[in-house]
């Protein structure tokens, strides 16, 4: 399986690699020629490419002319009509400041909100509780406690956390004592804002593993990540303004 789990723009090296001999010029498009094939060619011929590695889920047309947008495995990556050239990285609006390729992940990954299988997840309210995130964090993720951290400047918010424990053995381990913990609320919170050890074998039945499917299924890519009720998700540790407005924006 091709290594797509890295954020941009080391996350698509493999498949540049795939191509292979890009260099400096590698990244020119070739000019469309009279027979520029359809999107089902294009998608075909990238995925001879990648083989069984990954999965060319869609080819649509890109708002730069001749520019298509690869969907492979929930991530993204630009190609030329012929599907020879691959282009790694983000495409700017530079009238609108807009992060175009931001905004179509953001979209093809959507979810189901009601999907989410709650009671898999450890739940805590401060406020009213009236305002809903879900977060798959691993309780060794530094980025994961610092969210945490985050939460905690946060007002009327109910909070559901999947463990999701995918950088190491150690996790796995800590996820299973957390969940087995007779308050595991109060040792997640311990744990992840004050380093509180944690105690007992974890012997417990607990959803670690079915949260791992769950957040492969979701192309999860990294922890900690973030889920709205709308089911668009912010990956890593977003900060409490840029919270604030995506939570303010579901009020609209």
């Amino acid at each position: 399986m091709l290594q797509l789990f890295r954020r941009r723009p080391a996350r698509l090296a493999a498949i540049v690699a795939c191509v292979g001999g890009l260099g400096a010029a590698g990244y020119a498009l070739h000019a469309l020629a009279a027979d520029e094939p359809g999107t089902d060619k294009i998608k075909a011929s990238i995925q001879r490419m990648l083989g069984s590695r990954a999965e060319v889920k869609s080819v649509t047309k890109a708002p730069v002319p001749g520019l298509y947008e690869v969907n492979v495995g929930g991530q993204l990556v630009y190609t030329d009509a012929t599907g020879r050239y691959i282009l790694n990285g983000e495409l700017i609006d530079t009238r609108t400041n807009t992060n175009l390729t931001e905004e179509r992940l953001a979209e093809i990954n959507k979810i189901k909100w009601s999907d989410l299988p709650l009671s898999r997840a450890i739940k805590w309210t401060k406020g009213d509780g009236s305002r809903t995130v879900a977060v798959f964090s691993d309780p060794n993720c530094g980025y994961c406690k610092k969210i945490e951290q985050t939460f905690q400047q946060m007002d009327n918010i109910t909070v559901y956390t999947f463990l999701y424990p995918v950088l190491s053995p150690d996790s796995a381990v800590k996820s299973r004592q957390v969940w087995c913990a007779t308050d595991r609320t109060k040792a997640w919170r311990d744990w992840m804002l004050s380093h509180t050890a944690l105690t007992g074998n974890g012997s417990c039945k607990t959803p670690v593993d079915e949260n791992l499917a769950l957040g492969q299924s979701l192309n999860i890519t990294g922890t900690p990540a973030v889920f709205f009720t709308d089911g668009t998700r912010i990956p890593g540790a977003a900060d409490a303004a840029t919270l604030e407005r995506k939570l303010a924006s579901l009020k609209k």
